[in-house]
């Protein structure tokens, strides 16, 4: 892969069942198991997938008028399937936005169902993986099993 496709995160144990993940420019932020205020792996998904829809409408929308109100609310459900695997389901991804009255918010409410569609059928790069699937390969990185006792 190049390096303008190329992405990452790192991600590093606090304590048991909390980590933090870093990304190259810096940013970070806790996840964990869901017993204090941390996300959740399933909740970091869902918030990739709201986001990266949220950031796409966004950009397309607002450039005809600011919105008063722009939310999105993510919902799914984690079951346990056929196979005794754990998965997501029923993942809708609901927005609410408003725009100002008059020429530039009409312009933003027409764009709005059409960078809907945008963002679902191409632009999403979360939900697209999502929806479309992409293998997953784990590895253990050389070296890290075992510390050399010497």
């Amino acid at each position: 892969m190049s390096e303008d496709t190329f992405r990452s995160v790192q991600i590093e144990r606090t304590s048991v069942g909390n980590y933090v993940a870093h990304n190259v420019r810096g940013g970070s932020m806790s996840l964990g198991t869901g017993e204090d205020s941390s996300f959740t792996p399933v909740e970091l998904l869902l918030a990739a997938i709201g986001g990266c829809s949220a950031v796409d409408v966004d950009h397309i929308t607002s450039r005809r008028a600011e919105p008063t109100q722009f939310s999105v609310a993510v919902t799914g459900d984690k079951i346990r399937d056929e196979s005794g695997g754990n998965r997501m389901q029923n993942i809708t991804v609901e927005f609410t936005v408003t725009f100002p009255a008059g020429a530039d918010g009409d312009r933003a409410r027409e764009a709005l169902p059409r960078s809907l569609q945008q963002s679902h059928d191409r632009l999403c790069t979360v939900s697209r993986t999502v929806e479309l699937g992409a293998p997953v390969s784990i590895a253990i990185a050389g070296g890290s099993t075992a510390e050399d006792p010497r």
